[in-house]
């Protein structure tokens, strides 16, 4: 069987698509069912049902910004397992990213109007990190995962307690980040050095406080 190798400007055109695709389409295919299938909607006012569509628009964000991570990664990554390993957790986060879009439709939202911009300083850091060595690469996604997994558990503190289908959603995204995270080590991440991790908090914290509302 034969298979076309692609060519740098084939990669180019790939990677654009999928920036388009990624930061624009609010919904993309899942290969998971959402956690939130089947869980009726429990009653929210019109103040928890915006509380709870902004921080599943900052869950969106950051999916998106995942997305972008793993694609820069994985685009200049020197090792095959290692670039593998970044596209089976993208194609987990391209389920976080279909199911916080379908909570934001059923809490009658919408995702970041920033969300390309998001799109491409995340794969510009992840393509950087990269050139480096992918034990700072996946150092990243250590200190990434550990980040989003800290910050979904705030999450999980702040739904309404009523929003049961979006608690499920992130509920299994936390349990799944935590997963890569442990993966990215085990495959060889580094613990990155001051200030790195600080820095990412926050730029990750300016990303939240302009998602949760744009």
């Amino acid at each position: 069987m034969f298979v076309r190798q692609l060519s740098r400007f084939d990669r180019v055109l790939v990677e654009i698509e999928r920036a388009l695709s990624t930061s624009l389409d609010a919904r993309p295919e899942a290969q998971r069912p959402s956690p939130a299938a089947g869980i009726a909607q429990g009653h929210l006012d019109d103040t928890q049902r915006r509380h709870a569509a902004g921080l599943m628009r900052v869950n969106h964000t950051g999916e998106v910004c995942a997305q972008a991570l793993y694609s820069g990664q994985g685009a200049v990554a020197r090792d095959e397992a290692t670039r593998a390993q970044l596209l089976h957790a993208a194609t987990e986060e391209t389920d976080h990213l279909a199911w916080c879009g379908d909570r934001l439709e059923a809490l009658a939202s919408r995702p970041s109007l920033f969300n390309p911009l998001w799109y491409v300083g995340s794969f510009t850091i992840g393509a950087v990190a990269a050139l480096v060595g992918d034990k700072v690469s996946l150092g990243f996604v250590v200190e990434t995962e550990r980040q989003v997994e800290a910050h979904l558990g705030k999450h999980l503190e702040q739904l309404p307690q009523a929003d049961v289908a979006s608690r499920a959603v992130v509920a299994q995204m936390q349990a799944d980040e935590a997963r890569h995270g442990r993966m990215a080590k085990d495959a060889g991440g580094i613990e990155l050095p001051p200030p790195i991790p600080t820095l990412m908090r926050f730029a990750s914290a300016v990303m939240k406080a302009v998602a949760y509302r744009i």
